[in-house]
């Protein structure tokens, strides 16, 4: 289905759910804890505490796309000149109480996977848990919106990086490592430069509405630069894990996933220059796919080589 498509009629509650919590954007928050998880030695894995943390990182990203639409639309961000997917509370397919609600139970679930963990690992944990629901709602509300103050993607790197990746990992190991950590890098550069395109294409609406984000302070060609930047650092901070690796890796495992997404890579930086206003939600969906490639056919080859 298209969630970009125009709508004429009344569509049916399925239909507006899925507008809501768009899931062609949850692919980016499974695919760190699919690298993190396939990253635990194989005597520590638990499937149990895959599924909670994988149930973590999937309705929190629900959770952030409903906030993100309750808050802009109430902010008047949102506005009928977007070039983005349909919004549920700003097109009032859904009263903004019923999309607060769902962020509300969203959040619930997310705390119920988290407490699990929690349980598993320690206490720690839970402080880490609280930080992620505050940031889902500082997101877009809150006194100090951060992404109306170009933190959007450094917000990125963070949470669906270092967190995702290493929080992944240390629930079945209770430790870290400089690899995983580097790995981390590499997907949440590739996550962030979504965040970075999603900010471009608004970067005319966005100035109207003052929610200044990265890719407003910075104009177009610098924002364009910055996404090629992006993707080659994280090819950098992927050579660089596997420096760290405990044994001596793998050529094909360090350079494999490199040469499997160096096509995608190149047509997204190429697009990154080419593509303009609505074009750029093909970018999108690109740079997603990339960010999934990696993660997927680095997780695969470390579990089959290992």
């Amino acid at each position: 289905m298209n969630t970009s498509a125009s709508i004429t009629q009344s569509p049916s509650k399925l239909t507006v759910f899925l507008l809501a919590i768009r899931p062609r954007t949850l692919p980016a928050s499974l695919s760190p804890v699919v690298l993190g998880t396939a990253l635990v030695p194989a005597s520590q894995f638990n499937w149990a505490i895959a599924l909670c943390a994988l149930g973590v990182a999937l309705f929190l990203q629900i959770a952030v796309n409903l906030a993100n639409d309750y808050f802009d639309a109430k902010s008047g961000i949102d506005t009928t000149a977007r070039l983005g997917p349909i919004r549920v509370t700003q097109s009032n397919l859904a009263p903004a109480q019923i999309v607060a609600l769902g962020v509300a139970l969203f959040l619930c679930l997310a705390t119920l996977c988290g407490l699990a963990l929690v349980i598993h690992t320690g206490w720690p944990l839970l402080v880490v848990g609280l930080v992620c629901i505050l940031a889902t709602l500082a997101y877009s509300g809150g006194p100090y919106p951060l992404a109306s103050h170009a933190l959007g993607e450094i917000t990125v790197l963070i949470f669906f990086g270092w967190v995702a990746v290493l929080g992944s990992y240390y629930v079945h190991t209770q430790s870290l490592s400089p690899q995983v950590f580097w790995l981390s890098n590499a997907l949440g550069l590739v996550l962030a430069a979504i965040m970075l395109v999603n900010n471009l294409r608004d970067i005319k609406t966005d100035r109207i509405a003052r929610k200044y984000t990265l890719a407003v302070l910075l104009g177009d060609s610098c924002s364009r630069l910055l996404y090629t930047t992006l993707v080659i650092a994280a090819a950098f901070a992927h050579i660089v894990g596997f420096s760290f690796a405990a044994e001596d890796p793998h050529l094909s495992e360090m350079f494999l996933p490199l040469l499997v997404c160096l096509p995608s890579g190149y047509f997204c930086c190429r697009d990154a220059r080419r593509l303009q206003g609505r074009e750029l939600n093909r970018l999108l969906g690109s740079t997603a796919l990339l960010g999934l490639l990696y993660a997927g056919t680095t997780a695969l080859l470390h579990l089959l080589l290992r």
